[in-house]
């Protein structure tokens, strides 16, 4: 099992999503739950196509914290 960061952007009427460690690797949707869903198939149609073409991989090196300042 592989596990990538996802970053999840509100927009102006929709959400959009992608993950700094698979290039191109990108989703939007009409909601967050909408959103996540399709990540969730891009990451898996992305994965399946490296695989295809015998390409590596990429290793997750992405991490996230949350900070409160103030």
């Amino acid at each position: 099992m592989h596990r990538f960061l996802v970053i999840i952007e509100k927009a102006d009427g929709n959400y959009s999503a992608y993950s700094p460690d698979l290039p191109g690797c990108v989703a939007t949707g009409k909601s967050r739950p909408a959103a996540e869903r399709a990540m969730h198939k891009a990451i898996q149609m992305h994965l399946h196509g490296l695989k295809e073409y015998g390409l590596p991989i990429p290793q997750s090196q992405t991490t996230a914290e949350v900070m409160a300042v103030g």
